[in-house]
């Protein structure tokens, strides 16, 4: 690829990174201090980009230039934050994972793919009661906030606001057609968490621990309506109205990771998850190709359950109500 070849490339990534409202001349011309008609010409290749123009665009955009210009150096490029209990902020958090939701649903084409180690983020976000228990436990016994070490866990204690920013995340999600990779262990996470918050005595009663898992059991009917119609709707629509695209695949064998990858207008992107809560991003194409692979080979190793393979699809939903069920009988309430 030639010198100019390189520099419609470098503005060609820029632009995958924007939203579709945003002009890329006139945030390059910001950037550089230039008129929008050179930054024009720039993006056009009629003017080259200068080294200490390059610098500034690769370290805005954070560009890998190796990755442009194709030379192999055996690293790969992630962007990330390290969360701990010194600069984490749930509302911060929240408003983060929330504008990359949008950043997703700007782009014309796309698709989420989610290996399911455990009940997708998202699907916390449907009830309330779920809400506040990933809340609740996230600063008590991940971070172990000190203000939260004697607290006891209280529905009404999880405030409105983010809620209602939980449901408009969920909202994007539904928005875009997603894929998901599940095992029959991907729920055990969550009912380990509340058996072992009965145990500890951190609930009030067994009443708490009997509204979650009736709140998992509303949840679970409303993932089989969506496997069995193959998209998705919002819970509580009597029209059970599209919204995009949802396959459903049972793998008996491999449990997911919660990595994702997304495809955007062609363009791949993967979010891998690492010490519970953080996540890193990477455009590395080497690596979003080989992350690609992997889970279409996942995909064909398992069963797609959403609209076909009724008897399977039952099966699989089947078993976990049983297990929900048996944690409600073992409760005194």
């Amino acid at each position: 690829m030639g010198e100019s070849g390189l520099q419609q490339e470098l503005f060609k990534i820029i632009k995958s990174r924007l939203t579709t409202d945003a002009s890329v001349a006139e945030q390059v011309a910001e950037l550089l201090q230039i008129s929008t008609d050179s930054a024009y010409r720039r993006i056009k290749g009629e003017k080259p980009v200068t080294f200490d123009e390059l610098y500034k665009i690769a370290t805005h955009y954070r560009i890998s230039l190796d990755q442009l210009m194709s030379i192999n150096t055996g690293t790969i490029l992630f962007q990330g934050q390290y969360l701990n209990k010194q600069n984490f902020r749930f509302e911060e958090y929240t408003s983060s994972l929330l504008q990359n939701m949008a950043y997703m649903n700007s782009f014309k084409e796309k698709e989420f793919y989610y290996s399911c180690k455990d009940l997708p983020i998202f699907y916390h976000y449907v009830f309330r009661e779920l809400a506040a228990f990933k809340w609740f436990f996230w600063l008590k016994t991940y971070f172990q906030f000190p203000e939260f070490e004697r607290r006891k866990f209280r529905f009404s204690d999880f405030p409105d606001e983010l809620f209602a920013m939980d449901q408009k995340m969920l909202n994007l999600y539904n928005q875009i057609p997603s894929i998901e990779i599940w095992n029959i262990e991907s729920m055990n996470i969550i009912f380990q968490q509340v058996e072992f918050y009965r145990y500890a005595q951190v609930f009030e009663s067994d009443r708490d621990a009997y509204m979650l898992y009736e709140a998992v059991e509303k949840l679970w009917y409303h993932l089989e309506k969506q496997a069995s119609l193959g998209y998705k709707f919002a819970y509580g629509d009597p029209e059970e109205k599209p919204l995009a695209k949802f396959r459903m695949y049972f793998n008996e064998v491999l449990l997911g990771d919660n990595n994702m990858l997304l495809v955007l207008d062609g363009a791949k992107l993967s979010y891998l998850t690492h010490t519970t809560i953080n996540f890193m991003i990477t455009r590395d194409m080497v690596f979003n190709e080989n992350m690609y692979n992997h889970l279409q080979n996942q995909m064909k190793r398992s069963t797609l359950i959403s609209a076909v393979s009724e008897k399977e699809r039952a099966k699989f939903f089947r078993i976990i109500r049983e297990r929900i069920a048996r944690r409600k009988e073992a409760l005194n309430v």
